[in-house]
Parts: structure tokens; C-alpha cells; sequence
């Protein structure tokens, strides 16, 4: 069983950025053409009242900076960011796509 260092970097680093309600971390990395145990692919869906009256764009920034170099790390990031009402009244969060090379 891996490590999963990167996945335990984000987790810590977004605990300490935002008063998360709830947080959901899911290492993609097995649907894409990487080696076995990569972790460079990633879904996040955070629900904090960090969000509350910010856009789609300014969440997903502030997400970046809390993440920092760790981003150096990770090849793609999918991000599905709630403030606690969004989430209990409608939390739509997408499947990913396949990558065509797998």
C-alpha cells in the first residue's frame, strides 16, 4: 500500500487554510496513463464558509495559494468548492473523464 504523501500534504494544508465543514479528497491518478500508486491526479470538493459570497474564480485561488508548493507535485486538480448552504442545497460535483491514453 502506498504512502499517499501528497494526498496527506493537501489534506493538512487545507485543514489549516480553511474552517472546512466537510472535505473530500479522491486520488484520481488510476484513471489516467500513469504508473500504479502515482498520486499526480486529484478531485477535491471542500465545503468551507471561506466561500460564502466569493466566485467560482476567487475560491479556486484561494485554494492554489493554501496549496502552494505542493501544486508541484500534482499534474491536474479537479476542485469542486462549496460554502455549507451551496452544498446542502445543491452540491453538483461532476465525474471526471477518463484520459484517452488508458
Amino acid at each position: 500500500m502506498t504512502e499517499r504523501l501528497i494526498e496527506k500534504k493537501i489534506i493538512n494544508s487545507l485543514n489549516e487554510n480553511f474552517k472546512l465543514a466537510s472535505l473530500k479528497i479522491v486520488n484520481e491518478s488510476f484513471m489516467h496513463n500513469v504508473p500504479e500508486g502515482s498520486e499526480s491526479h486529484f478531485k477535491i470538493v471542500i465545503v468551507s464558509d471561506n466561500f460564502i459570497k466569493k466566485s467560482l474564480i476567487q475560491r479556486h485561488k484561494e485554494i492554489y495559494k493554501a496549496l502552494g508548493e505542493i501544486m508541484n507535485d500534482i499534474h491536474a486538480l479537479s476542485i469542486h468548492a462549496f460554502d455549507n448552504m451551496e452544498f446542502e442545497l445543491n452540491p453538483m460535483i461532476l465525474d471526471s473523464p477518463q484520459c484517452a491514453n488508458k
